[in-house]
């Protein structure tokens, strides 16, 4: 999909996209609430495996971080557990050692080589299941099943003036990010894309979205 996306720092990023309208809205939501309950059943013993194998590895299940959602409302995102115990405490340690490691997190806020995650987590997050707890997240309004990737509130200074564009829109489980190359693409283009997503998003591109994900989660390109 061809992206149409003026530069952020113009006045018309600083005066963000046009509401959605009522029936978008609407229609959006009746899709979240009724595919978040069809993926929870469809996945329910896909959930009840990965638990029982987080559970016998020791350590939580679910982890839970704190990202901006809609009106920059914090929220809790929930995942699947996919890296080591204290995790957080590790990656200080990394980045204090290490300047290549330091420098990439600047930039994208990943690890291509992530050495806490672990050999399950490894797997969860190329197969995308460790983020079928998000389920939750939509079910609760927090999050919908296509929209922007929910990002750290660190994250938010990336964003520029175009973050307005981004505090519009309910984050997404996936997003058109995701389907153009996901962490593949640097974060200029992250946040083009979220512009687009957000000034043109109609049902019919949010379910070509859910669509082209279905694709893109079987051939496992950019995730890491």
């Amino acid at each position: 999909m061809r992206l149409d996306a003026p530069s952020p720092t113009s006045d018309e990023s600083a005066a963000g996209p046009a509401p959605r309208s009522l029936t978008y809205r609407v229609i959006k939501r009746c899709m979240d609430v009724s595919g978040a309950l069809v993926l929870g059943a469809v996945f329910s013993p896909v959930i009840v495996i990965v638990t029982v194998a987080l559970r016998r590895q020791g350590g939580s299940v679910l982890f839970s971080h704190e990202r901006v959602g809609r009106d920059g409302q914090p929220f809790s995102v929930y995942k699947f557990r996919s890296m080591v115990p204290d995790a957080e405490a590790v990656l200080q340690d990394l980045l204090a050692s290490d300047p290549k490691l330091r420098l990439e997190w600047r930039r994208d806020h990943k690890l291509r080589n992530d050495p806490r995650i672990t050999r399950i987590g490894r797997f969860l997050r190329r197969t995308s299941l460790d983020e079928l707890p998000q389920l939750i997240n939509v079910l609760r309004g927090e999050m919908s099943l296509v929209g922007p990737r929910p990002v750290t509130r660190s994250e938010i200074s990336k964003y520029g003036r175009a973050v307005c564009f981004y505090l519009r829109t309910k984050p997404g489980i996936t997003g058109l990010w995701q389907v153009s190359g996901r962490n593949d693409t640097d974060y200029v283009r992250r946040v083009a894309i979220d512009r687009y997503y957000a000034e043109r998003a109609t049902v019919f591109m949010d379910v070509g979205i859910l669509l082209r994900t279905v694709l893109v989660v079987l051939g496992r390109r950019g995730a890491y």
